[in-house]
């Protein structure tokens, strides 16, 4: 067996030197070394005829033989839809999210239904085998073949696939995995990094299918280098209040599907429970029409989503009014602020600005501007936007507004919920009529005539 030793590699200019040193002596770089882990082989890597390992095969693009790739399900049709149609063998897929938030629950309850039809194994490095068993008996998860391991040794893990094979494996979690020929202390930098290269490598090899469960800092990134997510396949995270009832699974990165796809859960004492019909949950709205509150249709992944946005617009008591946006980008809400002074000859420079966006939905996309320019206005005047509405479209700098993509399919998933008129850009209007009136404007003050 290839014998291995440390070195520490410099994170700024990729110098590597024997031993640590607080100052890198290349580019001078302070705390820059890194402990890696290497190889030691007997074989020289380049001779006078050439590379020692001969010369590599290649092929043309062309000739490259396709497959389709084989998928199972994880008994979650959200959790399938987010990880791109189904769980990929020998696929890493790191989940990352808050303490407590349902990591460890929903990867439980996807290993048991597993494991009665394939090889299952769950390694817990953070808790021990009793309180998994607790855990799965209080959701009364089916516990008879899921295999289950208390290790926290990489090498150890990895024999033990090589050997059973499994076909799905989950480590909960990779900052508490380390490597005993790595000397610094399991969650460094140097430790997360080589467990989890050790561990893709052998996913890739066995054909198993690993999720690592990852811890995230306190600006929410997983936690460990960066270089994490670039060695998995595919990375998401769970997001939500940990008080609240729902959360949302989305796809950051995914070399087997689409990103920014969205699956929703409801936790319950039983454990996750899926949402079949998202936008339902998101328009639990008041029974009459009140000021600052409209719906406006989000595409996420691949189907659209409908949630309300509501505003608060009150007189600044202070010096220096206040801007908050939860669920929103704040300097987004600061340029539409500004749109709304130059273009609707509105001051909102004494007032306070509150806006939300309900259920804890985080919101990326530009195809809210009119509803929130439209919110807004409707706090200040107290003028309610009926019920029965929905807007939606791209507001630019000199007042335009802007088609968004998929309008189509916004407009239908609203007339499918009973929505009677829309307000969006001309050019999503539709030639004929599909269930809604749908009004198209292509200046902001049309949309303040409306209102």
């Amino acid at each position: 067996m290839a014998k291995s030793k440390s070195i520490y590699v410099c994170q700024q200019c990729g110098e590597s030197s024997s031993k640590w040193q607080g100052q890198c002596p290349s580019c001078h770089e302070w705390d820059t070394l890194v402990e890696s882990l290497i190889t030691e082989k007997t074989s020289k890597l380049m001779t006078r005829q050439g590379y020692a390992g001969g010369e590599a095969k290649v092929l043309a693009l062309k000739d490259v033989a396709l497959e389709d790739v084989p998928r199972f399900s994880s008994s979650f049709d959200e959790f399938d839809r987010v990880i791109g149609g189904g769980i990929v063998p020998g696929s890493v897929i790191l989940i990352g999210g808050d303490p407590g938030i349902g990591k460890s629950s929903i990867l439980l309850q996807i290993m048991t239904h597993l494991s009665q039809s394939y090889s299952a194994l769950y390694v817990t490095g953070e808790e021990s085998l009793e309180q998994v068993a607790l855990r799965a008996k209080r959701m009364n998860l089916p516990t008879d073949k899921l295999m289950m391991m208390s290790q926290t040794d990489v090498e150890a893990i990895c024999a033990y696939i090589e050997t059973h094979k499994p076909l799905v494996v989950v480590i909960d979690s990779i900052q508490t995995m380390q490597i005993p020929a790595l000397q610094s202390a399991a969650g460094g930098v140097s430790q997360v990094r080589e467990s989890a290269s050790m561990i893709t490598q052998m996913a890739k090899r066995m054909g198993s299918a690993v999720f690592l469960v990852g811890h995230v800092t306190k600006t929410g990134e997983v936690a460990g280098p960066r270089v994490l997510e670039h060695i998995v396949d595919t990375v998401i995270f769970l997001e939500g209040q940990t008080d609240g009832r729902y959360r949302m699974i989305r796809a950051m990165k995914n070399r087997f599907g689409a990103v920014n796809e969205l699956g929703v859960f409801a936790m319950t004492e039983k454990g996750m429970k899926e949402v079949k019909n998202p936008s339902a949950i998101f328009l639990n709205r008041a029974a009459e029409d009140i000021s600052g509150s409209v719906i406006v249709s989000l595409w996420e992944g691949t189907r659209p989503i409908l949630v309300e946005i509501q505003a608060l617009v009150n007189d600044n008591s202070y010096s220096q009014p206040k801007r908050l946006a939860v669920g929103l980008d704040p300097n987004r809400l600061a340029m539409l602020l500004a749109i709304i002074q130059r273009h609707l000859s509105i001051q909102l420079g004494e007032s306070d600005v509150f806006l939300n966006v309900v259920g804890g939905i985080k919101i990326s996309e530009t195809s809210t501007d009119l509803a929130i320019i439209a919110v807004i206005v409707s706090s200040l005047y107290n003028k309610p936007i009926p019920k029965s509405w929905i807007i939606q479209g791209e507001v630019g700098l000199s007042g335009e507004i802007r088609p968004v993509p998929y309008g189509q399919e916004r407009l239908k998933e609203a007339q499918k919920h009973g929505f009677k008129k829309a307000v969006v850009p001309f050019e999503n209007a539709p030639k004929k009529s599909i269930g809604i009136e749908v009004i198209g404007i292509r200046k902001l003050q049309e949309l303040l005539d409306l209102l």
